[in-house]
């Protein structure tokens, strides 16, 4: 199953340091995304913490939201938000990986029409601000029905017990989490 962490200035920070020390400290992870929706300066922010996963030889980070800033890193991909469908064709024009959030199966079947390489599907557990969990039985059945395009678990995904539920989903792609990989 693939990791797919996500950074949060909460524990991330802003700065080199803060970025470098966290990025230290994370735990195993395929995939690593650059968000910081707050931020006033992300494009510098984004640079920043481009460079030091270049360094680190991190090869598949993606950037939020940002088609062009993501292609002028030399980013693996890009995550578009869930008002972001249109941008998917113009995406994969410049060669990105593409992950797209969803909320419904609608928005699944929307994203593997328009061509996205993946989709976040959540929230799946409990998780602070993002309403009902959908649950490990409506995930299977997303995994079930999508089996045609990558599906990331995301939501409330914050320990060993979560992942272990999602382990037994066949054909699951894997996970996304921002405090799991604290």
């Amino acid at each position: 199953m693939k990791r797919y962490a996500i950074s949060d200035p909460k524990y991330f920070g802003r700065s080199k340091e803060s970025f470098e020390k966290a990025l230290e400290n994370l735990k195993n992870f395929d995939y690593i995304l650059y968000r910081d929706k707050e931020n006033l300066n992300y494009k510098k922010s984004a640079r920043i913490f481009s460079d030091i996963l270049k360094k680190k030889g991190v090869e598949k980070y993606l950037i939020h939201g940002d088609i062009f800033l993501a292609k002028e890193l030399d980013a693996f991909g890009v995550h578009l938000t869930s008002t972001q469908f249109e941008e998917i064709e113009l995406s994969k024009e410049n060669s990105l990986f593409t992950v797209i959030s969803c909320h419904s199966f609608k928005d699944i079947e929307r994203a593997k029409k328009l061509g996205a390489d993946a989709v976040t599907y959540s929230p799946i557990f409990e998780t602070p601000n993002k309403g009902k969990s959908k649950g490990v039985e409506k995930l299977k059945e997303a995994v079930k029905l999508f089996h045609n395009i990558k599906i990331f678990a995301l939501g409330g995904i914050i320990s060993g017990k979560e992942v272990s539920k999602l382990g037994d989903i066949e054909g699951i792609y894997g996970f996304s989490s921002i405090r799991f990989f604290l």
